[in-house]
């Protein structure tokens, strides 16, 4: 008995562990999530920030000494001393570069470092931004594909109405065809059958209104043939719109699978795995003003930043080279290896005794072209550096212009086209309910439909373009909600 429990609560719990990831797949990816995987997985921002790292290590490569120098002879044939016989010599000598060139080396590397760092910090924006920008990308796409969709519905119901007055024109013109057939016989009756009565004017009285009935019953037949012809080709235009219609669905829906591959590229998965949109998305806010943007723009934008840090390396690199035109001071030590001779002729104390021997070395920089070709070469890297700086300045404010032209533009195309939508789309439900009950033609119908697909379609891109304005300026200010 307690077997079969555990049995049933073994399956419950798998049953309820299914249902969970079932339901965890089922809710959409949010655009932050995005966000965060593409800061983890992109390529690009995962090779600066090994770069960056790779500087770093490149800090104590260049505030090192040099390597010491050990050097040793050994003498196959002892040469004869005073005090002994000597067996080797051996020589340890340590160079150390003017002052403050390992300092200043240093230094040169460190704000090349933090150069590299700005690098990392723009790549990561720009692939936020791309991110986002791909991604309301794909949202217009499938909007336009969903009101396409939901036209050719709008199109399927008009068809079905333009039917309904087409076969309701043709009984018509049956039943007034019938009638006037009847009336045509029975006047044809009238005039023949009263006898006595067929005198000269008679007849030709009745046979005017015999040529009388039968002009009308022409008229009404031509007018009854013109109506169903008519009808016939309203049903046809409405299946040329739906057809072109379902051309543009197929289209969208290739560019669609080509901007998913373009976002899974951002976030380094596979280029089929599944996107998602919200159905709607709501108009973002502007959390700083204009003014704290373009001043936040100069101030933190990772580009500038870069050519700053950039600069002060090449500063302190005009300080090294010029200390390294000042001479190296190297302090070593000199032992000689000395064996006891039976034949000293000095002292006999100091028969066989090692000698050491301190030893200074002084570089000679005599040879001035080098070191002051260095410093002009820091001089012209450090003025194109500045020059670069303003460039970049330069374009970022031209690029903030214009991420402001395309705000301000948004903004406006927002609330004119939610007001153009709705209009339209109440002129819609008018004119269709018009058109049933057979009070307005088809091209009134068909005109204002394609006014509210237009309306509705310049929504949505309003919507996304005004967000995407705001990541771009986002962008230039160096500002992301993910760190």
């Amino acid at each position: 008995m307690k077997t079969i429990t555990y049995k049933k609560l073994l399956i419950t719990f798998i049953l309820l562990g299914s249902w969970i990831v079932t339901s965890s797949q089922q809710y959409p990816d949010s655009l932050l999530r995005y966000l965060e995987i593409a800061a983890k997985n992109n390529p690009t921002v995962l090779q600066r920030f090994s770069e960056y790292q790779a500087s770093l290590q490149k800090i104590p490569q260049v505030g090192s000494l040099p390597d010491p120098e050990f050097s040793a002879g050994v003498f196959l044939s002892p040469m004869e001393l005073v005090n002994g016989n000597q067996v080797a010599d051996l020589r340890l000598m340590q160079m150390f570069p003017w002052f403050g060139v390992l300092k200043y080396a240093k230094d040169e590397m460190s704000q090349m470092a933090n150069a590299k760092f700005e690098l990392f910090r723009d790549a990561k924006l720009q692939v936020y931004y791309d991110v986002q920008r791909t991604w309301y990308e794909l949202y217009k796409i499938q909007k336009d594909i969903s009101i396409s969709e939901k036209n050719i519905e709008i199109l399927e119901l008009i068809e079905r109405l333009a039917l309904v007055r087409f076969k309701s024109a043709s009984l018509e013109n049956s039943a007034t065809s019938s009638q006037s057939s009847a009336t045509s016989s029975v006047s044809s009756g009238t005039s023949t059958g009263a006898p006595g009565m067929q005198t000269m004017g008679a007849g030709q009285n009745s046979t005017g209104s015999s040529g009388s009935n039968q002009s009308s019953s022409m008229q009404t037949g031509a007018m009854g043939s013109s109506s169903g012809i008519s009808g016939l080709a309203d049903i046809y235009r409405i299946q040329i719109e739906s057809s072109d219609l379902e051309n543009n669905i197929a289209l969208l829906k290739n560019q669609q699978n080509s901007i998913i591959a373009k976002f899974n590229s951002y976030l380094n998965r596979r280029v089929t795995s599944p996107v998602y949109t919200y159905e709607n998305i709501t108009i973002d806010s502007l959390e700083f003003s204009l003014t704290a943007i373009s001043d936040s723009m100069l101030a933190h934008n990772p580009m500038l930043g870069m050519l700053d840090f950039e600069n002060k390396s090449l500063e302190a690199r005009e300080k090294m080279v010029t200390r390294m035109g000042y001479p190296m001071v190297g302090l070593g030590l000199n032992y000689s290896l000395i064996g006891k001779s039976g034949t000293s002729m000095g002292a006999p104390d100091m028969n066989g005794k090692d000698m050491i021997m301190p030893m200074v070395v002084f570089t000679l920089p005599i040879y001035r072209k080098k070191y002051t070709a260095m410093q002009k070469e820091a001089e012209l890297l450090k003025k194109a550096s500045s020059e670069n700086y303003q460039a970049t300045a330069n374009s970022l404010q031209t690029e903030y212009y214009q991420a402001i032209l395309l705000y301000q533009d948004a903004q406006r195309r927002v609330k004119l086209y939610e007001n153009q939508s709705q209009l339209a789309s109440k002129s819609l439900n008018l004119m269709l309910k018009s058109f049933s009950a057979s009070l307005s033609e088809l091209t009134d119908v068909l005109r204002v439909r394609q006014q509210t697909l237009d309306y509705e379609l310049k929504q949505v891109e309003a919507v996304a373009d005004f967000n995407r304005a705001i990541a771009w300026l986002y962008r230039l200010m160096a500002y992301s909600k993910i760190q």
